[in-house]
């Protein structure tokens, strides 16, 4: 690990300011991400701001009903929150699903959503990857790919998105509250991750020195009946081959509203927006979601080593229609 400087932040305002002012500066947070990756190599920061002391620790409800996620609320505490629990059982369960209790215990809720990818090729320094060096090449192409993206991936970079509780936050229509050296600004958490394009490096559209304070999750009803289905190598501590996030809405055995978010299959968390299509105002059969998931899986390009994910999202989307629906396959 290369030298560092630190120091621990006790206001947000100067903390933005200390690391807008340096290109080799970065915020710590419960740093289960970024310190694996500074042992690794991959993350060279030169001073790192530490904000666990920032005043963003709280979950609380909006007069609308929704829900205020401060940035530092730790995972397992968002997880078990009677909030979160009676009105996104979705972000409960996928919470509950990644890393393990120790990590969960010390992991942020911002910097949850600002994970790098687990691509073998990103975290080993010795090989070519667009993300860490771009214009290297992107090793996966051609290698081992059973982890990588079948949706939004491009000739630069096949690379997926680890976060289980953004899935299910971008299902839920999150949005982001981020304050920076130009003030504050507010985005639908769709938007804030990147695919990957001809700039992989570039995982999100934050700006240096722009620091996520909360996360905002909307009044919405169907999220009550939601759920997270995870597909993995292991009961633990692993992340997604594919995972579904859904919500859905049924009146008279038509649907009327729906929510499907999918993990492990792109370079950010992939709202399956051609799914919900073909769901809404339809009838909620086994049929009907079959469609639902081809939609969707019409613009897959797998590599040769995962072109199971194909099937296994497919499979994965309607078993988590049918349990919302209650109806056999």
């Amino acid at each position: 690990m290369n030298p560092f400087a630190y120091e621990r932040a006790s206001d947000a305002v100067r903390a933005i300011a200390a690391v807008a002012a340096d290109p080799d500066a970065m915020f710590l947070g419960g740093g289960t991400n970024l310190v694996d990756h500074m042992r690794l190599g991959v993350a060279k920061p030169g001073r790192l701001i530490d904000v666990t002391r920032l005043p963003f620790d709280q979950v609380e409800g909006t007069p609308d009903g929704g829900v205020r996620i401060g940035a530092n609320v730790r995972n397992s505490d968002l997880a078990a929150h009677p909030l979160i629990r009676a009105r996104y059982p979705v972000l409960s369960q996928a919470l509950l699903s990644g890393a393990s209790g120790q990590l969960r215990n010390m992991a942020t809720t911002a910097g949850n959503l600002l994970q790098r990818t687990r691509c073998v090729y990103f975290q080993n320094v010795d090989t070519p990857c667009n993300k860490r060096r771009p214009g290297s090449g992107c090793s996966a192409i051609g290698g081992y790919t059973r982890y990588h993206a079948i949706l939004g991936a491009s000739e630069h970079c096949i690379a997926v998105h680890p976060s289980d509780m953004a899935v299910a936050m971008v299902a839920l229509d999150a949005t982001v509250e981020v304050l920076g050296p130009s003030g504050e600004r507010r985005m639908p958490l769709v938007d804030f991750h990147r695919l990957p394009g001809d700039a992989p490096e570039r995982d999100t559209v934050l700006q240096h020195g722009e620091l996520i304070t909360a996360v905002m999750l909307p009044a919405l009803p169907l999220a009550a009946h939601s759920l997270y289905r995870k597909v993995r190598d292991r009961r633990s501590f692993a992340f997604a081959l594919v995972s579904v996030a859904a919500a859905l809405q049924i009146r008279d055995g038509t649907i009327q509203d729906v929510r499907i978010a999918c993990g492990g299959v792109a370079h950010k968390p992939w709202r399956a927006t051609r799914a919900e299509e073909t769901l809404r105002g339809n009838p909620a059969t086994p049929e009907q979601f079959g469609r639902a998931a081809d939609a969707e899986l019409a613009a897959a390009q797998p590599q040769p080593g995962n072109a199971f994910k194909v099937k296994m999202l497919r499979n994965t989307l309607v078993a988590a229609l049918q349990e919302l629906a209650g109806v056999a396959g």
